[in-house]
């Protein structure tokens, strides 16, 4: 197959925006009728030391311009060989470029057939403005790995709506794996869940267990679906909506207020979806506090009081506290497969290869 290089004319031209968007038109989104189920799924080819890796930008810019220099050279350092998309270093606002150049990115990468696996620069904020975007026909037939977390989120929650591939939720490039010192669970748990055809285990290492909190005792098994909370609530509604029933319901959040954590929740439960869950994985939701809660008599609760008021009722096993999200111990959750959820030891299981 021939490198697929879609250019700013010609996307524009394939995905009709010159005219209405892609959604308007009934036929284009005929696989959203079937729901995303676990035996429908393509599971990418695993990716090998050497394979060229694709960087995209498909949220925020850059916060330096020479980042995506010097991430390349760390993922060089890992053991791949880093290829740039064509606008990684554009900026526009509080994006990497405008949205027809960042979803063009994304087909580029998954149309050239030297690029093995893609992974994001960054989150931020933007992918959700590319969903409506995309060709997932072309997507599906070119799966690839695709890791990425926080905002990305959307993203996975589109290839797994419509494109039927399981996506990681895993360490973007200005996290710690490119880091003078990279965290060793953090990168183990990405290579063993993107480079080896067999089930990668738990994500809990000994001294992840400790940070460990079981809120509801019990085990659980069923397909991984979820991501940053607060972007997975805006998927809700839209035909990005990822199935709920019987799966192990995974979050992490940053720098929000308990309160608002406690309003994503409520709205997923007015929503009925997570009365369809079988477990709840907490991750490391870094710095959720309110630093005023102390001097007021409002907003007492901690994110811990939160939890358990939200969750506790599903009667389904919850724990919280496990080593993914915006810290340095971030595992790669590949998203859609089967994985238990362990309320008795407090681990995260994933029961079969992400790869093939």
């Amino acid at each position: 197959m021939k490198n697929q290089k879609f250019g700013r004319r010609d996307f524009l031209k394939r995905v009709g925006l010159a005219a209405p968007l892609i959604l308007s038109n009934p036929s284009a989104f005929a696989m959203s009728k079937t729901p995303a189920t676990h035996a429908h799924l393509i599971k990418p080819e695993r990716l090998r030391f050497g394979d060229t890796v694709g960087i995209v930008a498909p949220a925020s810019a850059a916060e330096d311009p020479d980042d995506p220099d010097k991430f390349s050279e760390a993922l060089e350092k890992i053991g791949f060989k880093p290829k740039l998309a064509p606008n990684v270093r554009r900026r526009l606002g509080f994006l990497a470029g405008d949205d027809a150049a960042r979803a063009s990115d994304l087909m580029t990468m998954f149309g050239d057939p030297a690029v093995k696996g893609i992974i994001c620069l960054r989150g931020g904020y933007g992918s959700a403005r590319l969903s409506r975007m995309l060709d997932y026909h072309f997507i599906k037939r070119h799966a690839k790995v695709f890791v990425g977390f926080s905002d990305i989120t959307s993203l996975h929650c589109a290839f797994l709506t419509h494109s039927r591939m399981v996506g990681f939720h895993g360490p973007t490039l200005n996290t710690s794996i490119t880091s003078a010192r990279p965290s060793k669970l953090t990168l183990q748990s990405l290579l063993r869940t993107v480079m080896e055809p067999c089930a990668p285990g738990g994500i809990c290492d000994r001294a992840a267990r400790e940070n460990v909190t079981i809120l509801k005792k019990g085990t659980a098994t069923g397909p991984l679906i979820g991501g940053n909370l607060s972007v997975l609530a805006t998927n809700i509604g839209t035909p990005f909506q990822p199935p709920f029933k019987d799966a192990i319901f995974f979050f992490e959040e940053v720098d929000e207020k308990p309160y608002r954590i406690d309003g994503w929740l409520t709205q997923l439960l007015n929503a009925g979806l997570l009365q369809q869950v079988a477990g709840v994985a907490v991750g490391t939701c870094k710095n959720c506090v309110d630093p005023d809660a102390a001097k007021s008599k409002e907003y007492q609760q901690t994110l811990e009081d939160v939890l358990k008021d939200r969750l506790l009722p599903l009667g389904v096993p919850v724990v919280s506290g496990l080593p993914f999200g915006h810290v340095r111990e971030n595992a790669t959750l590949p998203v859609g497969l089967q994985a238990t959820l362990d309320g008795v030891i407090g681990d995260l299981i994933i029961n079969e290869a992400a790869v093939s």
